[in-house]
């Protein structure tokens, strides 16, 4: 069996504060220019189709920064139970709420308290009424045992130094047979040890 991959030696407060500051930036000012893409053009570039795209308000569409489409992985089934780990300002949990319909659920958990306004906002402007957005990490999801169908994630797996972790809570809140679709960043090679530990590296 393969070794769990070491945890990087970094400060997790830290880090943490530093992702926040970051996103909290992409949430209250989105069009200020990032190191990667934001909004609607993001979307169309990672396939998303405009009929989800438009689901969408365009507060929490202006504030996406996924880097990938978990929606593309496949169907989620009306009725469904939806987590959205790292859910940010709510563009993929919103459709995941418009995709399940009135029967299913929709949980987005995010740890930047300025996403979770935009978020909420976003579902009361939406009329989105099968959505809640919680404060939490992704180590430790605030969402009961077994409660989730489908997991999703976007771009966010890879800003957690604890992975087995984040996967053992994945596991844990979904029920036998359920699924994660993630879209993420990965890489092809070791990344040295000295990166990991440079909180500048793992927000910019």
């Amino acid at each position: 069996m393969a070794e769990a991959p070491a945890v990087p030696n970094v400060d997790l407060d830290t880090l943490r504060d530093a992702i926040r500051d970051e996103y909290a930036i992409v949430a209250e000012d989105p069009d200020k220019g990032f190191h990667f893409h934001t909004g609607r053009r993001l979307a169309r570039l990672l396939g998303y189709s405009d009929d989800l795209i438009d689901a969408v308000p365009e507060s929490s569409l202006s504030s996406f920064a996924g880097t990938g489409n978990p929606f593309a992985l496949g169907p989620i089934e009306p009725g469904s139970n939806v987590v959205d780990v790292g859910s940010g300002a709510g563009f993929d949990s919103l459709i995941a709420a418009h995709v399940v319909g009135a029967q299913g659920q929709v949980v987005g958990v995010d740890m930047t308290p300025e996403m979770l306004d935009k978020a909420t906002a976003g579902a009361a402007k939406s009329g989105a009424t099968n959505v809640e957005f919680r404060e939490g990490l992704a180590e430790k999801l605030p969402v009961d045992d077994g409660w989730a169908d489908v997991v999703i994630s976007n771009g966010v797996i890879n800003l957690c130094p604890d992975k087995m972790e984040t996967f053992r809570e994945i596991h844990r809140v979904l029920k036998p047979g359920g699924r994660m679709q993630i879209g993420d960043i990965m890489v092809s090679m070791e990344v040295p040890a000295a990166a990991k530990e440079d909180i500048d590296l793992w927000t910019g």
